[in-house]
């Protein structure tokens, strides 16, 4: 998986500098010279975040993705943790997880273990207790009341207020109306649509890499085709995504009793594991992680994290406090177990560390046929 962690390019080739981009100062578009030539001088951009779609897994499987291997542009770094929770709200915001603050999947707020995308605690439903604006209160698009094109469901969920508080929600109920909605939005002469589509990631999850991911990978070329044929003249069409996937299959690895002894409660994912110290016992925390799991992970304090400026050069106060004292940050193809992180299956292909299966997403572009 290789010897050092990928960091995150803040401030370069970054998913943190596409919307800054987009919108610019004042409305313009003064685009980076990195950014695929189809966004330059485009008239309206649709930008397409497929969830989970990581640059290697489409390098590896190009024969299946013929639309996608045409379009043009290469590999930009996502942010860490290389999550869903944290990259989406990267992306909308154009902001750097320390400073926007939603700095994993399960954070603690509070003194409580936070479920960023169910927004819930062990509590149950957590949008009146842990208000989503109050904890992230920037608004997406740089201010701009976007149209976000994604799922009807997600419409009032704790995390769409955390992430998309002020865009135009237009939902979706199948692929198919996804793509109406965008032509719709382009023919009324939006300047800018968002749209989002979580296939890749759920079938990741569920069947791993292999043949489903492929029929998947299939499917996700023909809607980008589709999206494509839409696009009025002088339009363009973007896509990149949150994060990579790493198949894991069954290689859980059950904290060390010596590390499980030090800790107090865990949060995080099974490859970026948090670990919040019993008082006084940060020190022998880090010591029993690296003596039993420095082999298969990236043994980190958070204030290593911190240095290192793996979530950005700045981090605010909140988001630092959101952290634990340790983290174990797979760097083989493992996931630490926390029995307290379940769901209704167990993941095949998980993400969330710093290896560049996770962290190199794709960023590309091209112009309607």
């Amino acid at each position: 998986m290789g010897d050092h962690p990928v960091l995150p390019d803040y401030g370069g080739q970054c998913v943190t500098s596409i919307v800054p981009a987009l919108f610019g100062p004042g409305g313009t578009r003064t685009l980076p010279a990195w950014m695929p030539s189809p966004l330059h001088g485009a008239a309206q951009v649709v930008l397409l975040v497929l969830d989970g779609l990581g640059w290697e897994q489409l390098a590896d499987r190009r024969r299946f993705a013929p639309v996608l291997a045409a379009m043009e542009g290469g590999p930009i770094t996502t942010v860490a943790p290389s999550t869903t929770a944290t990259g989406l709200t990267s992306i909308a915001t154009g902001l750097t997880p320390g400073e926007h603050g939603i700095i994993g999947y399960r954070m603690d707020v509070h003194g409580e273990v936070l479920n960023v995308l169910r927004w819930a605690t062990p509590d149950g439903d957590a949008r009146r207790r842990i208000p989503p604006a109050q904890l992230q209160p920037v608004p997406p698009f740089l201010g701009a009341a976007a149209p976000v094109v994604t799922r009807a469901e997600f419409d009032g969920s704790g995390f769409s207020g955390v992430h998309l508080a002020g865009a135009r929600h237009v939902g979706y109920r199948a692929t198919s109306t996804l793509k109406v909605e965008v032509r719709r939005l382009l023919r009324a002469g939006e300047p800018f649509v968002y749209a989002y589509y979580d296939g890749a990631d759920k079938v990741a999850h569920e069947y791993g890499l292999g043949e489903h991911f492929e029929a998947e990978l299939v499917a996700i070329d023909r809607l980008v085709a589709d999206l494509l044929a839409e696009l009025p003249a002088g339009a363009a069409l973007a896509l990149t995504a949150d994060h990579g996937q790493v198949d894991v299959g069954d290689r859980i690895v059950t904290p060390a009793p010596g590390v499980l002894a030090c800790t107090r409660m865990q949060s995080g994912e099974g490859r970026f594991r948090w670990f919040h110290a019993r008082p006084g016992a940060a020190d022998d925390l880090y010591e029993a992680a690296a003596e039993a799991h420095g082999d298969v992970a990236w043994v980190v304090t958070a204030a290593q994290a911190r240095d290192e400026g793996w979530f950005g050069p700045l981090i605010s106060p909140d988001a630092a406090g959101r952290l634990g004292d340790v983290a174990l940050v797979a760097r083989e193809p493992v996931s630490f177990e926390d029995p307290a992180d379940t769901g209704p299956f167990r993941l095949v292909s998980r993400h969330g560390s710093l290896t560049s299966a996770e962290m190199i997403v794709p960023f590309l572009a091209a112009r309607g046929r």
